[in-house]
C-alpha cells in the first residue's frame, strides 16, 4: 500500500507531465497558428497562385542585331534580361548548390537539417536559408527587419513562400529565377547582365572560375564588388571553389590551381552612353516611344520601354557596326591630330574658328553658352539670373573631358573654365556614317558621331549639312532620265551662266571651276568624275531646278530644297540618312526602298507585336539607274575617288598618307562613288556603293567656321573617303558578310552607250585632290 508521501509525489509528477504536454502542444499549435495566420495574410500580404506564377520583376528591353547579338538595352534601374536554365553552364549551377544549398534537390523548400543546426548553434554553424527561401526573399519581401518579432514573422512568410514556390516550379526553374533576380551591382541585374558586364560574354560561355566568382557574390554583392574589392572577391571565389571540392564537384588539384589565378575581369559596362551602336540606340529610343504611343497593350495600358522586357529586332549587323566604329575611330583620331596641329594659337589666333572676327566669335560663344545644359539648369531649374549664369562660365571648374588617346576615345579629369571647355569641344571634328543594303533597305551600320558620351547630337539622321558635289549625280540622273543622255556625251568645259530671272534668279548665276581651271570638251563621265561645275550648270539649265527637286523627293529626301540653279553644286543641307537612301535607289535599279531599322518587336513572352512592311516605289527606269551608276564608277576610275584603287601612293607626302588612314586601299572590284567638298572645306563627304551595300560618310566641324584652312586635308577625299575605305576593307575581310565584289547588274535592254573608252575626250585626268564646289550665288 502506497504511503501518503508517495501518492503526493506521483500526483506532482503527473502534474508536471501534463504541464509539459500542454506547453509542448500549445507551442506546436501556436507555431501552426502563426503559419496559418501568415498564410492567410494576417501579418501582411502574401502572393497568391497568380502572383507566384507571374512574379513582378522589371525587365529591360533588349535591342537585338540582325546576327543575333545584343546591341544594348533600355532600362531605368533594372538591367535585367532573363535566361532559361538551359542557358546556364553546369559549373555555375554546381557552384551555387555547393555553396548555398547542398541538399537543394532533396528538400521541398525548407532544409530541416540545416534549420535544426542553425537553431542549436544559434547560427554559428552557418545559415539555413535554402535557395528557394532566398528566392522568396528576393521576390516578395526583401531584407529583414531589425525588430526580432518582425524578423521571425518575415522568416515564417519566407518559409511559406518557399514551399509554395517548390510546388509551383521545378527545381530547374527555381535556380534560373534565382540567378535572374539577383543584383550583382554595376547595372548587372541578373546573371546575363553580370556575365556580359564582368566578363564580356553570355552566361553559357562562363568558365569554372568565372562561375565561382559570380556565385561568391551571392553572399553580399555590396561587399564583394569586383570593381571596389577585388581582393575580397577573389577570397570569396576561393571559398566557393573549396565548397565545390568538398562536395566532389571538382578535385583538389583543380581547386588549388584555380585558387591561384587572377579574377581576369573584362569590365564591359552596359549603359545608355557606352557600348556599341550608341547613336543608333539613341535614335531607337525615340522610335520606340512613338511606337508605344500608337500601340497600347490589349488592356489599353501603355507598354513601358524600360520595364516590360520588350525585344526589338533590328537590321544592324553587329560585325559591320563594329567595323564602322573602328574605321571612324582610326581615321578621326588621326585627322583630329592634324587639325590640332594646324590650329595652334600661333598658327591660328582664332582657333578653332576660321574666317571670323573677334566680335563674331564672341557672339557665337554666347549662343553656345545659352544652348548648354549648364545654362539650362542654372537659369531655368535654379532660377539664377542670366548675368550670374554667364559669369559662372568664367570660373574654373572640375570636369571630365573627352580626348583621343592611341586612336581610341578617352577622358581625363581637369580644371577648366566652362567657356574654355566649349571652345575645346567645338575644335573636335564630327562625323556621320550609315551603311545600307539597297535591295532590302536594311540599315547595317549607323555611327552618328565620334563619342556618344560627350557628343550626343546624331549626325546620321538628326544633323544636316551642305552636301557639295554629292548632289551632282541627282542632276545627272535627271538629265539622263529626261534627255536620254549618255555618259559619253560631250559638253564644253567653258565659263557658263544662267541668266537673271531664269528659274527665279535675281541675278546671273555664273559658277566657276576650282582655280578657274577649264578643260575644253569633256564627256559627262569625265565631268562628274572631276566635279566640273560648269558642265553640271549646263545640265541644270537644260532640265531646270524643279525637275531635279521632283526627282530628289522621289528618292526619299524630305529636307527643304529651294528651286534655284545653285542647288546643282550642293547648297542644300541634307542628312546622311537621306543621302544613303537616295543613292541606294541607283544601286537598286531605280527602285527606292525606305531605310529600315526595326524588323519586329516582341513582348517578354515572344509574342509578336510589330512586323515591318517594306516601303518601296519606282523612281527611275533600270536603264537610267544603271547609267548613273556607270557615271559614278568613273569617280573611282579616274577622279577624286581614284585613291581607292591604290594608284599614286608615292605622290603623297608621308604625313598625308598617314592621315588618309588605310591608304593605299587597293580595291579592284567595281565601286561607284562620289566625293563632296563644300566651300571653305567646311564639309567633306563620300558616298560609296557596291551592288549590295551603299554607305555614306560625312565629316566636318560642329560649326562651319571650324574647318581646315586648305583643300589638302579639307576635301571629301581626305576627310570622309578614308572611313569608307577602312570600313570596306574590314567588311571584305569578313567573308561571312558576303559583300559583293562583282559588277552592277546591267538591264536586259540597254539603249544608252556607257563605254566611253574609245573617245579621245574621255582621258583620265591627273589624280588631283577633289576640288571644292563654288557655292557663290543662291
Amino acid at each position: 500500500m502506497a504511503t501518503k508521501k508517495q501518492t503526493t509525489e506521483t500526483q506532482n509528477f503527473s502534474k508536471y507531465i501534463r504541464g509539459f504536454w500542454i506547453l509542448f502542444l500549445g507551442g506546436v499549435l501556436s507555431i501552426v497558428l502563426i503559419f496559418l495566420l501568415a498564410s492567410w495574410g494576417v501579418f501582411g500580404d502574401m502572393p497568391d497562385h497568380t502572383v507566384l506564377e507571374n512574379p513582378k520583376t522589371n525587365l529591360a528591353s533588349e535591342i537585338i542585331s540582325s546576327d543575333g547579338q545584343t546591341l544594348g538595352k533600355f532600362y531605368f534601374n533594372d538591367n535585367r534580361t532573363p535566361v532559361s536554365y538551359d542557358e546556364l553552364p553546369q559549373d555555375l549551377i554546381d557552384a551555387l548548390i555547393a555553396t548555398e544549398d547542398v541538399r537543394f534537390h532533396s528538400h521541398s523548400g525548407i532544409d530541416a537539417r540545416g534549420t535544426l543546426r542553425a537553431a542549436l548553434t544559434l547560427g554559428g554553424g552557418g545559415g539555413a536559408s535554402t535557395i528557394s527561401q532566398q528566392l522568396a526573399k528576393q521576390l516578395f519581401h526583401g531584407e529583414g527587419s531589425r525588430n526580432i518579432i518582425e524578423r521571425v514573422l518575415q522568416k515564417v512568410k519566407e518559409w511559406i513562400i518557399a514551399i509554395r514556390l517548390e510546388r509551383q516550379y521545378t527545381k530547374e526553374e527555381i535556380i534560373a529565377q534565382y540567378f535572374n533576380i539577383y543584383d550583382f551591382l554595376n547595372n548587372a541585374d541578373g546573371i546575363r547582365s553580370a556575365s556580359r558586364i564582368y566578363f564580356g560574354k553570355e552566361p553559357n560561355m562562363l568558365n569554372l572560375k568565372e562561375s565561382a566568382m559570380l556565385v561568391g557574390m551571392f553572399k553580399n554583392s555590396a561587399l564583394y564588388n569586383p570593381r571596389r574589392n577585388p581582393e575580397g572577391v577573389k577570397n570569396r571565389r576561393n571559398v566557393v571553389l573549396a565548397q565545390m571540392e568538398k562536395y566532389d564537384y571538382i578535385n583538389e588539384r583543380e581547386r588549388d590551381s584555380l585558387q591561384q589565378t587572377a579574377l581576369d575581369i573584362d569590365y564591359s559596362p552596359e549603359s545608355h552612353r557606352e557600348g556599341i551602336a550608341t547613336y543608333f540606340r539613341g535614335y531607337l529610343d525615340g522610335f520606340m516611344k512613338e511606337w508605344i504611343k500608337d500601340n497600347p497593350k490589349p488592356d489599353g495600358t501603355k507598354y513601358n520601354l524600360y520595364n516590360d522586357g520588350l525585344k526589338i529586332y533590328t537590321t544592324i549587323d553587329s560585325r559591320m557596326q563594329q567595323y564602322a566604329e573602328d574605321a571612324v575611330q582610326q581615321h578621326m583620331s588621326r585627322l583630329q591630330k592634324e587639325f590640332f596641329h594646324q590650329n595652334t594659337p600661333d598658327r591660328n589666333p582664332t582657333a578653332p574658328f576660321l574666317d571670323l572676327r573677334k566680335g563674331e566669335i564672341d557672339t557665337l560663344m554666347l549662343r553656345f553658352m545659352k544652348q548648354s545644359e549648364r545654362w539650362r539648369h542654372m537659369r531655368y531649374d535654379l532660377k539664377i539670373p542670366s548675368e550670374d549664369v554667364e559669369k559662372s562660365f568664367y570660373k574654373p571648374t572640375e570636369m571630365t573631358v573627352f580626348k583621343w588617346e592611341n586612336g581610341k576615345p578617352s577622358e581625363f579629369d581637369t580644371i577648366m573654365k566652362p567657356i574654355d571647355s566649349i571652345r575645346y569641344y567645338k575644335s573636335f571634328l564630327r562625323t556621320g556614317m550609315m551603311s545600307m543594303d539597297p535591295a532590302t533597305g536594311h540599315v547595317k551600320a549607323w555611327v552618328g558621331g565620334i563619342n556618344y558620351r560627350h557628343f550626343q547630337y546624331d549626325m546620321v539622321k538628326q544633323g544636316k549639312r551642305q552636301v557639295g558635289s554629292t548632289f551632282k549625280p541627282f542632276v545627272y540622273a535627271t538629265a539622263i532620265d529626261q534627255l536620254h543622255l549618255s555618259p559619253c556625251d560631250e559638253f564644253p568645259d567653258t565659263p557658263f551662266c544662267i541668266e537673271k530671272n531664269k528659274y527665279g534668279n535675281p541675278e546671273d548665276w555664273c559658277p566657276k571651276n576650282s582655280g578657274n581651271d577649264y578643260g575644253g570638251i569633256r564627256t559627262l563621265k569625265n565631268a562628274l568624275a572631276n566635279s566640273v561645275n560648269t558642265v553640271t550648270a549646263r545640265l541644270m539649265d537644260k532640265v531646270g531646278p524643279q525637275t531635279v527637286i521632283d526627282l530628289v523627293r522621289k528618292l526619299g529626301v524630305e529636307s527643304d530644297i529651294p528651286p534655284v540653279p545653285s542647288i546643282a553644286l550642293g547648297t542644300p543641307d541634307l542628312s546622311v540618312y537621306e543621302m544613303v537612301g537616295a543613292y541606294a535607289t541607283f544601286a537598286n535599279k531605280g527602285v527606292y526602298t525606305k531605310p529600315v531599322m526595326v524588323t519586329s518587336i516582341t513582348d517578354k513572352n515572344n509574342t509578336v507585336l510589330y512586323q515591318f512592311t517594306p516601303e518601296t516605289h519606282d523612281v527611275l527606269s533600270d536603264e537610267t539607274a544603271y547609267v548613273t551608276v556607270k557615271l559614278l564608277e568613273g569617280v573611282t576610275q579616274g577622279g577624286s575617288g581614284t585613291r581607292l584603287r591604290g594608284r599614286g601612293a608615292d605622290a603623297y607626302r608621308a604625313d598625308y598618307r598617314e592621315i588618309i588612314t588605310g591608304y593605299p586601299y587597293e580595291f579592284t572590284n567595281p565601286i561607284a562613288g562620289k566625293t563632296g567638298t563644300t566651300q571653305n572645306q567646311s564639309d567633306g563627304w563620300f558616298m560609296g556603293m557596291v551592288p549590295n551595300l551603299v554607305t555614306g560618310v560625312w565629316v566636318g566641324g560642329d560649326e562651319r567656321s571650324v574647318h581646315f584652312k586648305t583643300i589638302t586635308y579639307g576635301q571629301g577625299a581626305a576627310m570622309a573617303l578614308p572611313i569608307w575605305g577602312v570600313y570596306m576593307k574590314s567588311c571584305y575581310a569578313d567573308e561571312d558578310l558576303n559583300i559583293s565584289t562583282g559588277e552592277f547588274e546591267a538591264p536586259i535592254e540597254l539603249s544608252i552607250n556607257v563605254d566611253c573608252s574609245l573617245l579621245s575626250s574621255d582621258v583620265s585626268p591627273d589624280d588631283d585632290p577633289d576640288t571644292p564646289d563654288d557655292l557663290n550665288g543662291f
